[in-house]
């Protein structure tokens, strides 16, 4: 028997999927007809991320017609960048594209990515300089954590930009070596260095259907990030543990020279409860901040996997291939 030769693509497409039944069409139709301008070998990898929809059978449907589409269906919601990084773990393509199923990242693009990885870049990112159809009060907290974020930060985020990029094969094996749980990708694809570059882009409205990313979940996702790439939030806890106890040794010298010296004082409870209120206040915060830090500790410790398969096209190719 022949011993199996594994071919690398040109390209890998990860695309994480989560309730995006009636964009997946328009998707595929315009990712085809983009590639294939490209005169470039390429696989597609679709990452079902628990959705309850039809996804998972349209991403099913068009495996089976087109042996360059790969799919990997998770075993319940592991979330965003979980199901990227389950994409980023099979993609075989000596280069690999990044983007998400809702269409506000255009596919048109990736030829104008791939181009100018040609130059000599390794990472090479889109950047967003408009956000079409998303709220004020959206743009302005995105465009504030960012901010607050390559301050806070030893490692160099770029400004404005999502997940949607094209990474060399070798940046992406880097990325398979980090275990943490919780994923920030756009800061970890900071951090592996190599010569990075942008260009610029306007961010389409989604094509169908209502975001995933509620206030809550960006909010948590913003955590993450602060929490994977900065000590800030502890160095701040322990400077303002100094503060409040500054404060409070002067606020105990002026009781005592009220009491002892000036004779000037009266008997009451406000104060003593505006004191304990402000000092558990802090002390709650500053618990707060180190329990952020230990619980990502606890859940890197606990061994278990990042994600559960629970079918996937790779398999039923390996299992094809041995038989």
């Amino acid at each position: 028997m022949p011993e199996n030769v594994t071919t690398f693509p040109d390209l890998s497409v990860v695309i994480p999927v989560y309730n995006e039944g009636k964009n997946l069409t328009v998707l595929y139709d315009r990712l085809l007809s983009v590639l294939q301008q490209m005169h470039v070998s390429y696989e597609l990898i679709f990452v079902n991320d628990g959705s309850s929809d039809d996804s998972l059978q349209f991403i099913k449907t068009v495996a089976s017609s087109n042996n360059e589409v790969n799919y990997i269906s998770l075993s319940r919601n592991f979330g965003h960048q979980v199901a990227v990084s389950a994409g980023l773990d099979v993609a075989i393509g000596k280069a690999v594209v990044v983007m998400d199923a809702d269409l506000q990242d255009p596919p048109e693009l990736i030829p104008q990515l791939f181009a100018k990885m040609q130059e000599g870049f390794e990472v090479v990112y889109g950047r967003r300089i408009y956000r079409k159809g998303e709220s004020y009060l959206k743009k302005a907290t995105a465009k504030f954590f960012y901010r607050l974020l390559s301050r806070i930060t030893h490692v160099n985020i770029p400004l404005d930009t999502g997940d949607f990029r094209i990474m060399d094969a070798r940046v992406v094996q880097v990325l398979k070596q980090m275990p943490e749980r919780n994923k920030f990708l756009r800061g970890q694809v900071a951090w592996v260095g190599f010569r990075q570059t942008w260009i610029n882009y306007t961010r389409d409205e989604r094509f169908e259907g209502s975001t995933g990313y509620t206030y809550r979940k960006m909010l948590r996702f913003a955590f993450d990030g602060i929490t994977s790439f900065s000590d800030f939030p502890l160095k701040m806890a322990s400077m303002l543990g100094f503060i409040v106890s500054g404060g409070a040794f002067i606020v105990m010298i002026y009781t005592l020279l009220a009491r002892l010296v000036f004779k000037d004082y009266v008997e009451g409870w406000a104060s003593i409860i505006l004191s304990v209120l402000f000092l558990g206040g802090v002390q709650l915060i500053c618990i707060g901040i180190a329990g952020e830090y230990l619980a990502r500790v606890f859940n890197n410790v606990q061994g278990r996997p990042l994600y559960v398969v629970d079918e996937s096209s790779k398999d039923k190719q390996t299992k094809s291939e041995v038989s």
